[in-house]
């Protein structure tokens, strides 16, 4: 397979180098060989998420790091033997842990990793993530048969030496935070690390299908848009902060220490939604916002950081007018929402409301949820410490373009919030020149 990128005139060539099946070190045993999903992995949606972590040469020789890769990826499967197994392609219910394996994929770039990130816009990544699996698998439709592997790696060479590890994770299976823990681990193996502390705790769930409930986020179309990077330092979401007190202040509805995230998801939607109401001959159209929320530290009783699957809630709310754009509002829903979650005793009571929600309720969140903005925050997962034993990477991307997506990450220095924003081209047009947003960028 070969891939022709063309930036600024000069033509890339990607070039995939071999595909070969990675299994675990040591046989699953028989007492694990099915992994149950939850009643939260099967109404999750069908896609799989992407993540590229972006390495330069820190190893001058000409030392070769793929036999060391192999070597502990198959380590990792160990313990994460459910991402070894086979599901149905759709609507699985659980994981035959067979120990088939993974596939694992070499490409090259015959670019610099400095100059390919210069030069590419987030499109361009696409040619590193294995089988075009960027989110929706193009090959699996609601009448799909047979079974696959929920998880997929993609070993990219640049002609520097410089590497981008890219892996995509059945959404069916496990979240981002369960996908982020599994390459933590497998660099942790790679660079001879200690993981007695950050192995994955599996909860054994029982065997229930709940394949005909509805999942509550749907598919959405890439096509017609783009997404572009935004880069808001320390200091200057001090004065965002700032910008917020004061507006909510002077409406008579004060916010009390407003977070990064709060005042960050308040500013981009206020100046998307405005963008397309330009695009819309001047009318707000009504929308509303949704925040994938991480339950492991929600809940009363708390759940390890490394628990593998989907423990993810959705807080959501309407946005169909002016007032409901306005600092207070926002962050009053934001946070009534995380309280109603809060108050869920343990993760038992958290699968029994999502099993007893009724259809019609769980269809009208669906419904509600296609016509959000969807902000999802990786910030506080210390991404910049993935170390493979080359050094921190220089750049830690979810891949892949969604409709109205907005992903938060730590700053590579640490210094400060980089929001990935997907938007309709013709809105991110407006977006990238509105002096309100750039004024804190």
């Amino acid at each position: 397979m070969l891939t022709k990128l063309l930036r600024f005139g000069r033509r890339q060539l990607h070039t995939i180098v071999s595909r070969e099946i990675i299994k675990p070190s040591s046989p699953t045993p028989s007492r694990n060989r099915t992994y149950n999903l939850s009643v939260l992995d099967q109404v999750a949606i069908e896609t799989h998420t992407p993540v590229v972590a972006f390495y330069p040469n820190i190893d001058q020789s000409s030392h070769d790091k793929t036999p060391e890769l192999k070597n502990s990826l198959s380590k990792t499967l160990t313990q994460y033997y459910p991402f070894a197994g086979r599901v149905k392609k759709y609507r699985p219910t659980f994981v035959d842990c067979n120990d088939e394996g993974v596939e694992y994929i070499e490409a090259s770039n015959d670019s610099s990793l400095s100059d390919f990130l210069q030069r590419s816009n987030h499109e361009d990544l696409h040619p590193l993530f294995p089988n075009d699996l960027l989110w929706f698998d193009p090959h699996i439709r609601g009448d799909s048969e047979g079974v696959t592997c929920p998880l997929a790696v993609q070993v990219n060479k640049f002609a520097c030496g410089g590497v981008a590890v890219a892996s995509t994770l059945s959404h069916k299976v496990g979240d981002a935070r369960s996908l982020l823990n599994f390459i933590n681990h497998w660099a942790a193996v790679n660079a001879k690390k200690d993981t007695s502390l950050i192995n994955p705790n599996i909860i054994p769930c029982q065997s229930v299908n709940y394949s005909k409930l509805p999942s509550y986020i749907k598919a959405r179309s890439r096509d017609g848009c783009v997404t572009r990077s935004f880069y808001f330092p320390d200091r200057k979401l001090n004065d965002l902060k700032a910008k917020v007190i004061a507006i909510a202040k002077e409406a008579g509805q004060p916010i009390e220490k407003p977070t990064k995230i709060e005042v960050l998801s308040w500013l981009i939607h206020n100046r998307a939604m405005t963008a397309a109401a330009k695009n819309n001959s001047g009318t707000l159209k009504p929308s509303g916002m949704a925040f994938p929320t991480d339950l492991r530290s929600m809940m009363v009783e708390k759940l390890p950081g490394t628990t593998l699957g989907n423990l993810i809630v959705v807080i959501d709310f309407p946005t169909k007018n002016q007032s409901e754009l306005a600092p207070h509002f926002t962050v009053g829903e934001m946070r009534k929402g995380k309280a109603a979650f809060q108050s869920i005793p343990n993760f038992e009571a958290a699968l029994e409301i999502a099993a007893t929600m009724p259809p019609e309720v769980a269809q009208e969140t669906s419904k509600r949820l296609d016509e959000s903005y969807i902000y999802s925050s990786l910030y506080r997962f210390p991404t910049s410490d993935i170390d493979f034993g080359w050094g921190k990477p220089v750049k830690l991307t979810l891949g892949g373009t969604i409709k109205n997506l907005v992903i938060f990450y730590a700053a590579p220095d640490d210094n400060g919030i980089e929001a990935s924003v997907c938007l309709e081209k013709e809105d991110m047009e407006i977006l990238q020149n509105d002096p309100e947003l750039l004024a804190f960028c």
